[in-house]
């Protein structure tokens, strides 16, 4: 545990002694804030956040993966990563401790988007049962990115390739389960597989947990699947390492 929270305070004092934090901050809260308002949010007369949590899958597939993307590759890069492992941690504590200190950056972004609350307060009088889900959901979407992030970060040195690989592989997970993909995927696949397939996609996930009810399958999927991710990315490590 000591060396989960040695790792924890270096990587998020690391986020602020850069202008790296600052600039995620920034752009997310002046995208979700635009994107939201210039999408009719006052022309909709209706004192909720749905459009605002609406956009979060779609901003963060961009923003996630561009805050993941330094994570393993830049201790890589700088051969630091020798370093880190000089300290008294496990693999799997330094791979937690990281996941979960940029987590804290993007929990810190959700935060600072209070104004959003207070304005619909202010419009009228809101259902708080699909805001409270709105920011779990995103909270949990957001880690599940964050965990794909993670692991192909150790894979490559280059932040750029990290950044692309990331995105793809969340754009394939948010659009699973839309139509067109299951029509295209009916052509040829099983209807069991198709199903399956289905199951995988992060949007309909997040809608669900969205509208307000919290299912336990729901958050277990999300849960899970970082968790599997973030599993991954220990064993991708555990190979580099050996591999020097």
């Amino acid at each position: 545990m000591k060396g989960f929270t040695s790792v924890f305070k270096r990587e998020l004092q690391s986020y602020f002694s850069t202008p790296l934090a600052y600039v995620f901050l920034v752009i997310f809260l002046f995208f979700s804030s635009f994107i939201t308002f210039q999408k009719g949010f006052f022309e909709m007369r209706e004192a909720s956040l749905r459009l605002f949590f609406g956009n979060m899958p779609l901003l963060f597939i961009f923003l996630v993966p561009a805050l993941a993307m330094r994570l393993w590759a830049e201790e890589r890069r700088t051969n630091s990563i020798e370093l880190l492992f000089s300290l008294p941690v496990r693999l799997p504590e330094a791979v937690l401790a990281k996941f979960f200190a940029c987590w804290a950056v993007i929990a810190l972004a959700l935060v600072l988007t209070c104004p959003m609350v207070i304005t619909v307060c202010y419009l009228g009088d809101p259902d708080w049962g699909p805001i409270v889900t709105g920011y779990l959901g995103s909270l949990l979407l957001a880690g599940t990115y964050l965990a794909i992030g993670s692991f192909f970060s150790c894979l490559s040195r280059n932040q750029v390739i990290a950044f692309v690989l990331s995105v793809v592989a969340c754009v394939v997970f948010l659009y699973a389960g839309s139509p067109s993909v299951m029509n295209y995927l009916a052509g040829f696949l099983p209807a069991g597989l198709v199903r399956v397939v289905e199951s995988l996609s992060f949007r309909s996930r997040f809608e669900s947990i969205q509208r307000g009810v919290i299912e336990f399958r729901d958050v277990a999927f999300f849960v899970l699947l970082a968790s599997g991710w973030l599993w991954a990315n220990v064993i991708a490590l555990r190979g580099r390492i050996a591999a020097g």
